[in-house]
């Protein structure tokens, strides 16, 4: 789900010149990078339920709000997408898992091979500060067994989600143009391959350094977060500037993945974001799951987006090809998009 600021800046930097110039520019240059600040502008907030009203004039300016997310910002606080009381159950599952368990129970789920469905780790060194563990969350549930309850609450809150991954891709299809099941049908969401990452963060004075998660893209569709306790996540905007993500009651963040910016060529982009402890005076709790198209969904600029003036800005493959490009895992859920940059044409 991350790889280090240094690697990631280094990759990118290639491609400075490349078609994708409008945001990824913004970060190929690590002189460009704008440091983390406050700042007035606020992200956007979607209704779920209004997407689907019907009321005629009100799903249609609900429509009209999320196209302006997607294209402006990259990124959204949901609400009314999933009950208040399963995101909670989920949040407390997770918290008794790190709780309630040894870290020799937990230790089971070191890494045991590439084909794992269940990966825990600890990572606690300058560039990373984290207690983790990935479950694969579709289109098989994996999840430890122990402590009780803690398999039924992630699974409830995994179900109810997928359910609101494939009502976002049938609003997402409308506003660009298309029938509402095409995401979903390019995509194969169905069989699509959710990972969910569950973080525990330790509070700044315990941590070994200022970073929870270096800076990152995700692959996929979108990543969906929820948290326990506001604060940490730090979003690029196309101009350079870092949000502050402090999620509303009730809401749930979404960040839009690498595989929508390819199938769109490049009209809806990835967005770079970290998590820093610098302000964190208690551990804190999340769960970000990357919602990804299925692992033989083959992925490239869709033809829509594709014409003299904007050629193809990206080489197509499998998603579970995009996966493994950089020798990860497909628990780990890396990006390849650096490498999936095609040179821009010359006439």
């Amino acid at each position: 789900m991350a790889n280090t600021v240094g690697v990631l800046r280094q990759e990118c930097f290639v491609y400075k010149n490349k078609t994708t110039s409008g945001f990824h520019d913004s970060f190929m240059n690590p002189n460009n990078v704008v440091s983390p600040t406050d700042h007035h502008e606020e992200i956007p907030t979607v209704d779920y339920n209004l997407l689907f009203s019907n009321d005629h004039d009100e799903q249609a300016k609900s429509m009209e709000h999320l196209s302006k997310a997607c294209q402006e910002f990259g990124f959204f606080y949901l609400i009314n997408g999933v009950a208040e009381s399963v995101v909670e159950g989920a949040l407390k599952g997770i918290s008794d898992f790190f709780e309630l368990t040894t870290q020799e129970e937990r230790s089971e789920y070191l890494k045991k091979n590439s084909m794992d469905r269940i990966r825990w780790g600890l990572r606690s060194h300058a560039g990373e500060n984290r207690e983790f563990l990935k479950v694969v969350a579709h289109p098989q549930h994996h999840c430890p067994n122990k402590p009780a309850n803690f398999r039924d609450a992630i699974g409830e809150y995994h179900k109810r989600f997928h359910e609101v991954e494939l009502g976002l891709a049938k609003a997402i299809s409308k506003i660009l143009g298309y029938e509402e099941t095409y995401i979903e049908k390019e995509f194969k969401l169905e069989a699509g391959f959710d990972v969910s990452a569950m973080n525990l963060y330790p509070p700044s004075f315990q941590s070994k350094g200022s970073i929870g998660v270096p800076d990152h893209t995700d692959p996929g569709f979108f990543v969906s977060l929820i948290q326990d306790v506001n604060g940490g996540l730090q979003v690029l905007s196309h101009n350079g500037k870092w949000f502050n993500v402090n999620i509303p009651r009730n809401a749930i963040f979404i960040n839009l993945g690498d595989h929508l910016e390819i199938l769109t060529n490049g009209k809806y982009k990835s967005h770079i974001h970290q998590v820093v402890l610098d302000n964190n005076e208690v551990k804190r709790i999340s769960m970000a799951t990357l919602h990804g198209p299925s692992l033989d969904a083959f992925v490239a600029p869709a033809p829509g987006f594709v014409d003299e003036s904007n050629p193809p800005a990206y080489r197509g493959m499998t998603y579970k090809q995009s996966l493994g490009l950089n020798g990860h895992d497909e628990i780990d859920v890396q990006s390849s998009l650096s490498q999936l940059i095609l040179p821009v044409p010359k006439f």
